[in-house]
């Protein structure tokens, strides 16, 4: 029997925080001028299993009684989040839709 189908499926746009340079002393000037550039902005897709108004919690494979790691991103990272499937059963499909 197909497993019901509870999570959405969202791309989740988000921007990472960063550290540059090496363990030790580092070029000031170098540092300066890598201070400047963006954080780089990342995007994941995933079933959302949680969110709240500190994190979203998503896997990237569920099953009956396994899943993938959790992959958590606070809040504050994110800048949009897109719902690509809305949770269904899992056997529907295009045809059954008629």
């Amino acid at each position: 029997m197909p497993m019901p189908m509870k999570y959405n499926i969202v791309e989740v746009t988000w921007v990472d925080a960063e550290e540059f340079g090496e363990v030790g002393w580092n070029n000031l000037k170098a540092q300066l001028k890598y201070a400047k550039k963006p954080c780089p902005q990342l995007k994941t897709v995933g079933y959302e299993i949680f969110r709240n108004e500190d994190h979203i919690a998503l896997l990237s494979s569920i099953g009956d009684k396994d899943s993938s790691t959790v992959e958590k991103i606070p809040i504050g990272f994110i800048k949009s989040i897109v719902t690509l499937t809305p949770a269904v059963c899992q056997n529907d499909t295009p045809e059954d839709s008629d």
